[in-house]
């Protein structure tokens, strides 16, 4: 199993809330703040710890329990002034890795340099699918084929390492298909310098699995879940 990741989600609109849900949900723990004490009250029964605070009050903020926190997701929406002063006062705080929601093209440049890892098209993307990304950080990317079925691109499982794809048994085991693997490997430019490059390798029984290798696999969302949780 992978160690709980801490998030922290500002701004408990509607969207807010879904992110809180998906996010307790998926097993990450998760302390919630808003300015409004009805919109705190509404998600104290979801998390496990929620805050009345105004983040864009830099003393406020900098007394918030923050420190343990891996992942910031700033869910709050037509304030833009409020989303960008909140994403630099976390930028400020060193949280590792910043979301932030972007309601205009504008808004999201902004976002980005104020210190955002990531900005959100909120029309774009859904609250379900931006939890499930955070709370599965190994799951590197993913493609939807049909209705519970994608292929995705998971990083190889410790436990994997060293064994080969006949010892893993990643079809009997988990039922998934295994596509192809990408692994980085160190070749040489025509002037002899040290250069990484991705190499594609087919599936093979014999093929021993590295450190570092990203596993492309087919199959229902539920099983790759499961793959990814191992």
């Amino acid at each position: 199993m992978d160690v709980q990741q801490n998030f922290a989600v500002i701004g408990l609109g509607e969207f807010g809330i879904r992110i809180c849900e998906m996010l307790a949900e998926g097993g990450g723990s998760v302390v919630a703040f808003d300015h409004d004490a009805q919109a705190v009250d509404r998600v104290k029964k979801i998390v496990p710890a929620a805050m009345v605070i105004d983040t864009t009050d830099e003393n406020a903020l900098r007394k918030a329990p923050l420190d343990d926190i891996d992942v910031a997701i700033v869910a709050i929406g037509d304030n833009k002034e409020a989303s960008i002063l909140t994403t630099t006062l976390l930028k400020e705080r060193e949280i590792p890795y910043i979301v932030a929601r972007a309601v205009s093209p504008l808004h999201a440049i902004v976002l980005k340099r104020v210190g955002a890892s990531r900005v959100l098209k909120i029309e774009e993307e859904s609250a379900s699918r931006i939890a499930n990304e955070l709370i599965n950080p190994e799951a590197l990317n993913s493609l939807s084929v049909v209705e519970g079925y994608g292929i995705c691109e998971v990083k190889v499982p410790k436990f994997f390492i060293g064994k080969t794809l006949s010892q893993v048994a990643i079809k009997e085991k988990f039922n998934l298909t295994l596509i192809t693997i990408v692994r980085l490997e160190l070749d040489i430019d025509t002037v002899g310098n040290p250069l990484n490059r991705e190499a594609m390798y087919e599936p093979d029984d014999n093929l021993e699995l590295q450190t570092g290798d990203k596993l492309f696999v087919f199959g229902s969302l539920e099983k790759i879940a499961e793959f990814r949780n191992i």
